[in-house]
């Protein structure tokens, strides 16, 4: 029945889809008091660091999160013609060319800003690419996923040690990979992390993106497809690093999460501020400051 519904939310209109999206965004709200405050607090900290009205981007906020649930069946179970043509602009693409042209091979970088598969979607019609993935709690979301990812040509490799084999040999055959940066690395599952700053707190952040970048000379390009408003579509954009990554680990996740903060600076009603960024996983050592 859910499977169901879920599909039926992919055949709708995008403007009705992002309708409906935005009130059970308010449904979740009335009914979770963990993430009430996880937003709240989320929020704040950015509100720190930017000078902005806290309280109409927490409003904003609320219908975008639903937004980027319903999306997703749009995303995953859409015809693949329909998603490109959802994607009304691109800025950035001529740094990718570029790279390609080096014979270069690349990382993709999308933290949970806008929507991250139908930027997926995207670039997947212009290369191919293999994504890690974290699978759904939800076991009958699993397939649906896979298929919905797979189904025009890219491939997926499931966070662990097999699907870190799986990036490095793409990259050293000269391919391309996507990977999220902002989901905390799990110690207890192989995960490698260290304490960074995100917004002025600690925050657990993966070593692998800079280590894999190091040791393939992979160009890294941060991007998100940003949603347009009244269910128009989506923007993707494109930004590459400045500079390579440091050496040097815990600089590096600064910088990480410094390009994080930049993307997340042009949409900020769309970043996933109800995700526990700064919670600290078991086997992970102490924070250098107080974690939520």
């Amino acid at each position: 029945m859910i499977a169901t519904l879920f599909r039926w939310l992919g055949k709708l209109p995008l403007r009705w889809n992002h309708a409906i999206g935005a009130c059970l965004g308010w449904v979740a709200w009335g009914l979770s008091a963990r993430h009430r405050r996880l937003m709240r607090e989320n929020i704040a900290g950015y509100g720190g660091h930017a000078e902005i009205d806290t309280g109409a981007l927490l409003n904003a906020s609320i219908a975008e999160h639903g937004k980027s649930i319903t999306e997703l069946a749009v995303a995953w179970t859409a015809p693949v013609e329909r998603l490109y043509l959802l994607v009304k602009g691109c800025s950035g693409w001529e740094h990718i060319d570029a790279a390609k042209s080096a014979h270069r091979p690349t990382i993709l970088v999308t933290p949970h800003l806008g929507c991250f598969d139908i930027a997926g979607r995207y670039l997947e019609q212009r290369f191919p690419f293999t994504a890690l993935f974290q699978p759904p709690k939800q076991a009958w979301l699993v397939d649906i996923m896979q298929q919905g990812r797979v189904r025009a040509g890219a491939n997926t490799a499931a966070a662990g040690a097999g699907g870190v084999r799986t990036l490095l040999k793409a990259l050293k055959s000269g391919g391309n990979i996507l990977i999220l940066p902002d989901q905390t690395p799990s110690p207890g599952q192989g995960g490698d992390g260290v304490w960074a700053d995100f917004f002025g707190r600690p925050a657990y952040t993966m070593t692998l993106l800079p280590r894999l970048a190091q040791s393939t000379n992979a160009a890294v390009f941060f991007f998100f497809a940003e949603r347009l408003p009244r269910g128009e579509g989506y923007h993707v954009h494109i930004e590459p690093m400045a500079a390579p990554f440091s050496a040097d680990k815990e600089i590096a996740a600064r910088e990480i999460n410094a390009m994080v903060e930049r993307l997340v600076s042009m949409a900020p009603a769309q970043y996933l501020w109800g995700y526990n960024r700064y919670k600290h996983p078991a086997g992970a050592p102490l924070p250098p400051g107080p974690i939520v």
